[in-house]
This record gives structure tokens, sequence and C-alpha cells, in this order.
């Protein structure tokens, strides 16, 4: 009787177009180089993160730039909408904890002269607002934590200012992040950055006991397009009158859906001529969780509660 294909290789192959599209480029011949315990290790990790997606549907992190202040009056305007004028507590990237009115006067002074002087109005973006979100029912203390966590590993050497909020549906932190590190180093996120915030969000969730994936739309299947981080600081300053690319963009978006699908396809076939009924259970959820996906796929659902529930404004919440 001959034994089964090998599964890892395949596995490694596709899962990496899958989930770590930056890693290589996929070719049908050869399969990754790797030692045969390393290879094991990340087709388990793959395997994982297949069943997490088509299996269980693990909740989708959401790790978003909001916008950002230029000047302090700007920058403290922020920071009072989302500590609700100081009757939420703030943390800054010390771990050091604060409330009222006062220590947000005292907060925005540490801003404008830790470093460059802020002005009130300035010509450059002076910090970035970042918002971190799960879904509702998430424990708001681990969204916190994590949050925390990803700020030591990503905004590292940055001044940071963060809430909770979980009076909403959906328990997310805010994050106002100084542009300019203590090192004079500027801050200037782009769409690699956020994908890999987002991994790093959904790791230290997972850290904490929970689910979470920072799964591409492509892979899964969703259509629904945010502004990219230029319009949305072009919108800021009134320079934005059309997106001219949008047509471009949307060719490209099918193309990314279209080549997830074709590596959910191979990903199946593989799995599925193994004969093991694990493997079989596993390729035929994969193809129903393709077959949910038409061609021009629809909405994202996973995270039209934060959409709705948290409005991007820097005047008072009301």
């Amino acid at each position: 009787m001959s034994q089964p294909p090998n599964i890892d290789g395949v596995l490694i192959q596709w899962g990496d177009r899958l989930f770590y599209p930056g890693n290589r480029i996929v070719k049908n011949q050869p399969q990754p180089k790797l030692g045969a315990l390393a290879a094991r290790q990340r087709a388990a990790a793959i395997r994982e993160r297949i069943e997490a997606t088509v299996v269980r549907r693990v909740p989708q992190v959401m790790v978003k730039v909001t916008g950002g202040g230029r000047g302090m009056k700007a920058i403290a305007a922020h920071f009072r909408y989302i500590s609700k004028n100081g009757r939420l507590e703030i943390e800054d990237e010390r771990g050091e904890t604060m409330r009222g009115k006062e220590a947000l006067r005292e907060l925005a002074d540490d801003w404008r002269f830790g470093g460059s002087l802020i002005e009130d109005v300035s010509d450059r973006r002076e910090a970035f607002n970042i918002m971190l979100s799960m879904p509702r029912g998430t424990d708001p203390l681990s969204v916190q934590w994590a949050a925390r966590e990803f700020a030591k590993i990503e905004l590292a050497d940055h001044k940071v200012v963060m809430v909770l909020h979980d009076h909403q549906a959906n328990p997310h932190v805010h994050i106002s992040v100084r542009a300019e590190s203590k090192h004079g180093k500027r801050l200037n996120p782009r769409k690699t950055d956020l994908h890999r915030w987002r991994e790093t969000f959904a790791e230290k969730l997972r850290e904490r006991g929970v689910e979470a994936e920072a799964t591409r739309q492509a892979t899964r299947g969703a259509s629904r397009r945010y502004p990219a981080l230029w319009q949305v600081k072009a919108r800021e300053d009134g320079r934005l009158l059309k997106s001219p690319q949008a047509a471009t963009k949307g060719v490209g978006a099918q193309a990314s859906r279209d080549a997830a699908q074709a590596a959910w396809r191979e990903l199946a076939a593989a799995l599925a001529a193994t004969g093991r009924e694990p493997d079989l259970q596993l390729a035929r959820s994969i193809e129903a969780f393709a077959a949910r996906t038409p061609r021009q796929a629809a909405p994202d659902p996973a995270h039209q509660h934060t959409r709705q529930q948290v409005p991007v404004r820097t005047g008072p919440e009301r």
C-alpha cells in the first residue's frame, strides 16, 4: 500500500501565499527548502491558520489609522475626545495612568516640549491616531493588554497616549503616537506596516488566550475597501478631490482575491489527496469556505460594528 503524500511542503508553499504574502514568490517547483523539523513546525502553523480561518472562523482584529494632528491644538483636542475630557483613564508609554483636565493639560505640555517644539498649528503631521479593535464580546482588559504590548513593540521610543473604550458595542483602544521619536526619527506608517501591526496585535491577543486572526481581506474573500492612508491624510488637509487610481485598485484587489482562491484550491486538492480523514475534513471545509466566497465578494461584515459605533472625529464627544 502506497504511503500518503507529504503535505507539509504544499501547506508551506500555498499557505505562505495566503497568510504571509511578503515572504516569497510562489512557484510550483521547487518547494521551500527547510529542515525536516522546521518544515513540520511551519506546516503546523499554517494548518492552524487555515483551521482558524475556514473552520472556527476566528474573529479578525482591526488596526486602523484614523487620522493625526497637525499641531498641538489638534493633538490636544484628540486627547480630550478619546478620554472624554479626562473622565476616562489615560495611559502613557511608561505605563503611568492619569485622569482629569489638569492631567490633559500637563500631557499636552509634555508633548509640546518633549522633543522638537510642536506649535499650535504645524505644516507637518505631528501625531498619528490609531485604533485597535475587536468584535463584541471580547474581554476589554485583554484588548487593552494586547494594545499595550503592541505599542511596546511597534511604537517603541515614541510618546504614546492610550485610552480603552469599553462602553460601546465592541472594545477598542485609541492610541495617539507622537510622530517624532525620542531619537528624532519620524513615524511614517505604510500599508506593509499596517499589516504587520495587525499581525502583532493578533499575536498578543492570542498570548492572552483570546482567539484572534489578522488574515488579509483577499484571503478571506472580502472586498470591503477602506480609504488608503494617503487618502485619509489628503482628506484631512482638504486636498482630496478624487481617487484617480480607484479603477486600477479595484482590478488589483480582484486579482488578489483570484490568486487567493487559486491557493485555496491547491490546498484543498493536496489535502484531499492524502486520504487521511483529518485532511479530508479540512479539504471539505476549505471547499465550503471557497464556495461561500463569490467572485465579486460582498462587503466584509467582520468589523461593520466598528464603522457604525466609532465615528472618526476630533471634536468634543456629545
